[in-house]
């Protein structure tokens, strides 16, 4: 069934009754004009982002419930990069008049399980129809007792990731050569899939590169954010967004390429499709893991890749050799 068969009141009635959930600060959910929400006595956050078929995702190679939970995460990911706890969303959709029930409610299956996931609510938004993209985008309101930004960095601070870089790029690069979804909860078609998506490469290897693409988590920070002096998150890629926290500290960066942290899939999957591992890594995207500074001294869980220099910005590569790095990862209109 189309949406242009059952038109937007029954779709918004749906959603409604899919999302009744209410927290005791809700007064007002979806239904309304405008949702209304008792006072957050702390320091509030309030981010969004958008996604938009062509630029930020393609649909023959994303299942509508991949990009429901992709777009929760993102989101999450810039209140975590600040050191808060998401707690509402407010989501717009933009659809085609021949867009499927089916597509709807897969979406908004994707939103549910985001929301579970990461304890967020939704309370309301706005639904347009669209003659050429589809377009989706969220905004998060969140709070924290103790917010980070990029300001921070000090001179001789340690730079830290939390987790591998690189694996969300190098999924792309497998869809891309596929040329089709791959649906990673669905069971019956995983057992079918592991024994050919890429005949030398088994799923084991690929699923966790392919899972980091199309349902990647947000790192929760609330191990670090009193360790952490300055924070972002890894969303356009290791270079681009160092810099953008250089700048905003007023500080330079020096990254040793051999700390920067890359899982045995990558390495197996980029031999395999001919392409740098360490080149996806610093460049690549979408990886959603958490970049941040803590002084000399304390003891982080994560994984040091440099320090924090006065103003120069250099990688270092295995032999010692220095290399000035320039702004690399995604932009819109680069």
């Amino acid at each position: 069934m189309k949406l242009s068969q059952i038109g937007e009141l029954y779709l918004l009635e749906r959603i409604r009754k899919n999302f009744s959930k209410k927290s005791k600060n809700i007064l007002v959910g979806i239904g309304d004009d405008a949702a209304v929400i008792s006072p957050i006595t702390k320091n509030t956050l309030l981010t969004t982002d958008m996604m938009v078929e062509g630029i930020h995702f393609d649909p023959s190679f994303i299942t509508p419930y991949q990009l429901g939970f992709k777009l929760i995460s993102a989101n999450v990911s810039d209140i975590y990069a600040m050191g808060g706890k998401p707690l509402y969303v407010l989501l717009n959709i933009a659809l085609k008049k021949d867009t499927t029930l089916e597509f709807v409610d897969n979406f908004f299956e994707g939103i549910r399980f985001a929301n579970k996931h990461y304890g967020t609510i939704l309370v309301g938004g706005d639904i347009s129809a669209t003659h050429t993209s589809l377009s989706f985008s969220a905004t998060l309101l969140g709070y924290a007792e103790r917010y980070l930004n990029r300001t921070g960095a000090c001179i001789g601070d340690r730079i830290y990731v939390t987790g591998n870089l690189g694996d969300s790029a190098c999924g792309l690069a497998i869809l891309k050569r596929i040329k089709k979804q791959v649906p990673i909860n669905d069971i019956v078609y995983e057992k079918k899939i592991k024994r050919d998506i890429l005949k030398g490469l088994s799923w084991k290897t690929i699923e966790p590169l392919l899972r980091r693409h199309l349902m990647p988590e947000a790192r929760n920070p609330e191990k670090i954010i009193y360790k952490a002096t300055s924070m972002i998150d890894i969303s356009d890629g290791l270079l681009i967004d160092l810099t953008r926290l250089c700048n905003e500290s007023k500080v330079g960066a020096k990254i040793c390429l051999d700390k920067i942290p890359l899982s045995a899939a990558i390495k197996r999957t980029s031999e395999y499709l001919g392409i740098s591992p360490v080149r996806l890594a610093l460049a690549g995207g979408e990886d959603y893991e958490l970049l941040f500074t803590a002084s000399p001294g304390k003891r982080v869980k994560a994984i040091c890749i440099g320090e924090i220099t006065k103003s120069e910005r250099v990688i270092i590569d295995s032999h010692g050799k220095k290399k000035p790095f320039s702004v690399e990862g995604y932009q819109h209109f680069g």
